[in-house]
């Protein structure tokens, strides 16, 4: 017959599974709370545990989505799916890294997105190819008007 847990039990499992997640990358508060739910943990002890760790600053949901924002953007996304995906993990703030891009900078990525996985070819009497780089670019995050923008770049003549 198996011990039943203690409340010392829990909160070693709750700080210990925390630590090893936290170890691995960052997470957000909701994140890791959702996490600790998973393992059984009591909803008090993981509130307890995550507000301290956030006091020692080994949790902090705004360098989470600064790290988070930063690998996205590396690999291609939009501003819209970043924000999108940020407020799933429970942060509902802009990162200062999204701040920081202009509209032209977000075109500008469009365009490479679209260089890299199309090709800069001229669309306009193909529809049917244009709405296909459309839908990618907009799967990505990229608003309409920077998925115009970038649909309208052609390549530098030789």
């Amino acid at each position: 017959m198996a011990k039943p847990e203690n409340q010392d039990d829990q909160e070693y499992k709750a700080r210990s599974s925390a630590l090893r997640l936290l170890a691995r990358r960052e997470h957000s508060r909701l994140e890791l709370s959702l996490k600790l739910r998973q393992r059984k943990i009591e909803s008090a002890i993981i509130e307890a545990v995550l507000d301290e760790y956030e006091a020692e600053g080994w949790l902090d949901d705004d360098r989470f989505a600064d790290v988070y924002a930063r690998q996205r953007m590396d690999i291609g996304y939009g501003p819209l799916r970043i924000l999108g995906e940020l407020q799933q993990r429970g942060v509902h703030r802009t990162p200062e890294c999204l701040d920081e891009m202009t509209e032209e900078d977000w075109c500008r990525r469009a365009v490479l997105l679209r260089e890299k996985r199309f090709g800069l070819e001229d669309l306009q009497n193909d529809w049917d190819e244009k709405v296909r780089q459309a839908r990618f670019l907009n799967r990505r995050g990229y608003s309409g008007s920077q998925v115009e923008r970038a649909l309208e770049a052609r390549a530098p003549e030789q």
